[in-house]
């Protein structure tokens, strides 16, 4: 069965949100045959990563780049992942009160080290979420399923 990970760091009331959004979009009972795993960024290791078959990644942007805890994942899995985990999907979502230009830009690079394939747009929020932008979470959770359904 394909696996979707998502990691995240949810330290806020808004990010609890967006991160609530985007397992609902991925667990959505239509989207059959997907198992989907919740990790803390600061609990992920390789072997989570390498047992993944597509990603979703949540963080806040803190100073106007990815959280400490999100880096941290990476930093932990970058290598022992690099060669194994290219063209698997991957989908963003940040939350921001102040811009999060440097974050997009983090993960871009990141993820294009390591070869992932964008899934959808990012979904990036500042202040509180709207239904609108949780109703995006929702749909980038989906897609990123639904792209692993086969």
């Amino acid at each position: 069965m394909p696996r979707l990970l998502i990691v995240h760091h949810t330290p806020s009331p808004f990010c609890q949100a967006m991160f609530e959004a985007v397992v609902s979009g991925a667990t959505d009972p239509e989207i059959e045959g997907v198992e989907v795993v919740r990790r803390p960024a600061l609990s992920v290791s390789p072997t989570d990563m390498l047992d993944a078959d597509g990603y979703l990644l949540g963080s806040p942007a803190n100073l106007g780049y990815i959280s400490g805890a999100l880096k941290h994942a990476f930093d932990v899995c970058y290598y022992p992942i690099l060669d194994a985990t290219r063209g698997r999907p991957f989908g963003l979502y940040l939350h921001g009160n102040e811009g999060t230009e440097g974050a997009e830009r983090a993960v871009g690079s990141i993820t294009t080290g390591l070869g992932w394939v964008k899934a959808a747009d990012y979904v990036v929020v500042s202040g509180k979420p709207t239904k609108e932008q949780l109703a995006a979470c929702w749909e980038l959770g989906a897609t990123v399923a639904v792209m692993l359904m086969g």
